[in-house]
C-alpha cells in the first residue's frame, strides 16, 4: 500500500485492479458482478437498499444485535417500511420465524429479507443457508440481502451456492485492510429488481455507476488506489494459505478463546454453540465490574487493546476480535494479558484461561497456522 501509486486509468493500475477483482470473486464463490466502492461498510449497506428497493417497499429484518438495528434505522430513514423480528441479542436469526412471516405475507409486500451474517457486537453468527431454505419453503420471491462484513474471508461464505441476492462486505476485517473499500455482490434477480423498481434516489450509490457497460469492473470516480494495491496483496496471501485452511485457522483460534472464557468462569454473550462466531467473541463481566477501566488497564499496562462492548452490553462486557492475519502466538499473548488485567482489576474470575486456550490449541494442530508474507 506504500508503493508509488499509478494513475487509476493507467494500464499498471488497471492490471492490479482486474487481478484483485477476479480473485475477490473467486473468494466470494461467485460469477456475478461485484460493485466496489470507496466507502466504509455503511455505504455498501445503503447501496444494497437503495438500488433494488423503492420508498414504501417493505423489508423483513431480524434483530440480532447493534448492527442489525443500525441497518434497520438506515432502512427507515430511506423511506422503507421495516418488519422487525425482535431478538435477545444473544442468538442468531430464527429461520422458522422468517418462514412464518413470509407465509403470512400473502400479498407479497415484503421485497427483501435482510440478515447480518455475523453480528460483530455479540459474537453470534446466523445460518444464511437456513434463511434461504426458509424463503424457499415459504415460496416467497423476496430478495435475500446479507451483511458479511465481519465474516467474509475468515468464515465460509459462498455467494452463489447459498443463493444470496446481495451481500455487503468491507475491507477492514478478514481482508486485513484499513477501512475504506466496500462491496456488493449482485445476483441477476437483484439487478432485475433494481431495473424494475427504479430504486430510491441515488447517485454515488448507483450500482450502474460502478459497473462497466457489460457488468465488468468500473469506477465512478478516483478509487482508493492504495486500498486496491492492498486488496491485491491480501488476496494473494489468502489464496497462498488456502481459503479452507484460513477458515479452519479461524475456527481453531476462536475455540481457544472460548476455552479461556469458560476457564475464567465468565459468560459468553452468544448462548448457542452452533452460532458462536469464528471472528469475534463477546464476553460479559460480573455485575459491578467496570469494563472501561478494565480495558484501559489492559491497554496501558500490557499493551493489548480489547474491544469495547457496544449497544445492549456496553456497560458490562468487552470483546476479543480474532480474525485476519492472526496466529496462535498472538491469541495466547492476548489471552495472557487479559488474564493479568482481570486480576489487576479485581474482577472475580478463575485462573487458568490461558492454559485452557493452550490445551485447546494442542488438540488441533492440523493445517497452516500463520499467514506468510508475500514477497
Amino acid at each position: 500500500m506504500a508503493a508509488p501509486q499509478a494513475d487509476h486509468r493507467s494500464p499498471e493500475f488497471l492490471a492490479v485492479a482486474e487481478r484483485a477483482y477476479g480473485r475477490l470473486k473467486e473468494l466470494l464463490g461467485t460469477t456475478s458482478p461485484v460493485v466496489l466502492m470507496s466507502s466504509p461498510g455503511h455505504g455498501a449497506w445503503e447501496a444494497a437498499l437503495v438500488n433494488p428497493l423503492a420508498p414504501g417497499d417493505r423489508v423483513l429484518m431480524a434483530e440480532t444485535g447493534f448492527f442489525s438495528q443500525r441497518w434497520k434505522e438506515m432502512a427507515e430513514r430511506l423511506g422503507l417500511e421495516v418488519d422487525c423480528l425482535p431478538g435477545d441479542w444473544r442468538t442468531g436469526v430464527d429461520a422458522n420465524r422468517v418462514e412464518e412471516s413470509l407465509r403470512a405475507d400473502a400479498s407479497g409486500r415484503i421485497k427483501a429479507v435482510c440478515v447480518v451474517h455475523n453480528e460483530t457486537s455479540t459474537g453470534v453468527r446466523s445460518d444464511l443457508p437456513a434463511v434461504r431454505a426458509a424463503m424457499d419453503a415459504a415460496g416467497h420471491p423476496g430478495l435475500l440481502i446479507a451483511d458479511v462484513i465481519s465474516s467474509f474471508a475468515s468464515s465460509p461464505y459462498y455467494h452463489d451456492a447459498w443463493r444470496v441476492d446481495v451481500c455487503v462486505g468491507g475491507s477492514q476485517k478478514g481482508l486485513m485492510l484499513p477501512p475504506g473499500l466496500a462491496f456488493n455482490v449482485l445476483s441477476d434477480r437483484a439487478l432485475e429488481a433494481a431495473r424494475k423498481s427504479g430504486g430510491c434516489p441515488r447517485f454515488f450509490w448507483d450500482w450502474n455507476e460502478h459497473l462497466g457497460a457489460d457488468g465488468s469492473l468500473g469506477f465512478i470516480s478516483t478509487p482508493a488506489i492504495p486500498l486496491w494495491y492492498g486488496l491485491a496483496a491480501a488476496l494473494e496471501m489468502l489464496f497462498e494459505e488456502g481459503p479452507e485452511t484460513v477458515f479452519a485457522r479461524h475456527r481453531r483460534l476462536a475455540a481457544s478463546v472460548r476455552a479461556a472464557v469458560a476457564a475464567w468462569n465468565l459468560e459468553l454473550v452468544s448462548t448457542r454453540p452452533a452460532e458462536h462466531s469464528d471472528t469475534v467473541t463477546a464476553i460479559l463481566l460480573p455485575e459491578g465490574a467496570q469494563p472501561d477501566a478494565f480495558r484501559t488497564l489492559c491497554r496501558e499496562q500490557y499493551g493489548v487493546a480489547l474491544a469495547a462492548a457496544i449497544g445492549r452490553w456496553a456497560t458490562n462486557g468487552f470483546r476479543i476480535g480474532h480474525l485476519g492475519a492472526l496466529s496462535e502466538a498472538m491469541i495466547l499473548g492476548t489471552l495472557g494479558a487479559t488474564e493479568l488485567a482481570l486480576g489487576d482489576a479485581g474482577i472475580p474470575h478463575r485462573s487458568g484461561g490461558t492454559a485452557a486456550a493452550l490445551a485447546s490449541l494442542q488438540t488441533d494442530q492440523r493445517g497452516e497456522t500463520t499467514l506468510r508474507a508475500v514477497g
